[in-house]
């Protein structure tokens, strides 16, 4: 079966697996699975399985995308119960169809996030978060193939709202997922760099939903 794709949850403490240990891990599952994968030709085969956009460690996902080729013919309705019974707890299959879209089409990620402050007051924070955000250019300092960029990050940024809350401001937007791609953490590392002040003790981030360049969910 070619072209196939499935969606899957990372919550809970299996987002701190990286992304080779989450590929080994959905390697085993489809073996477990009685699901055989098909393999690429060559010297070096390798099973044709990859995730679309692959999951910093520590940021969870309702949402990521995983492309796969099977041999044979499976019933796509049951392969996810399958598949989670051979999953370790926070990685859940929730879907398996058809690909019929390619991954170039995914444009836009909808993130949540927490800021905590141990000391400072959300309600300011999240006044001052609004504030530092709405600038036209927000420059930072991150690694690349290269060595040490500077780069801003705010073409990556669609929309960002911050809500107060007991000790920590809740963050909901939709930022760029490819051409440019954002990593959230820029979010608070740009607030670690410009605006010490505001930067969070500590920062969390969930995607929820992908998105196609017309706001149109990617699937």
């Amino acid at each position: 079966m070619d072209k196939l794709r499935l969606r899957f949850e990372k919550t809970g403490r299996a987002v701190y697996i990286s992304h080779l240990d989450l590929m080994r891990t959905l390697q085993r599952a489809f073996s477990r699975a009685g699901l055989e994968l098909k393999y690429s030709e060559g010297y070096n085969p390798h099973p044709l399985i990859s995730i679309v956009l692959p999951l910093s460690v520590g940021t969870g996902s309702v949402c990521e995308i995983m492309d796969f080729r099977l041999k044979g013919e499976e019933d796509l309705d049951m392969l996810p119960e399958r598949l989670n019974r051979a999953l370790p707890e926070g990685i859940r299959v929730t879907e398996v169809y058809e690909q019929t879209r390619k991954s170039v089409e995914l444009k836009w990620l909808e993130i949540e996030g927490f800021f905590e402050y141990d000391s400072r007051e959300a309600g300011e924070m999240a006044r001052a978060l609004e504030r530092f955000f709405a600038r036209e250019e927000i420059r930072v300092q991150r690694k690349t193939k290269r060595g040490m960029g500077e780069t801003d990050i705010q073409p990556a940024v669609r929309s960002l709202a911050f809500q107060p809350e007991e000790g920590q401001v809740r963050l909901r937007g939709v930022i760029s997922a490819q051409e440019p791609t954002l990593n959230p953490e820029l979010l608070a590392e740009a607030l670690r760099q410009n605006a010490p002040e505001l930067a969070p003790d500590f920062a969390k981030f969930t995607r929820l939903e992908t998105y196609d360049s017309q706001m149109q969910v990617y699937r």
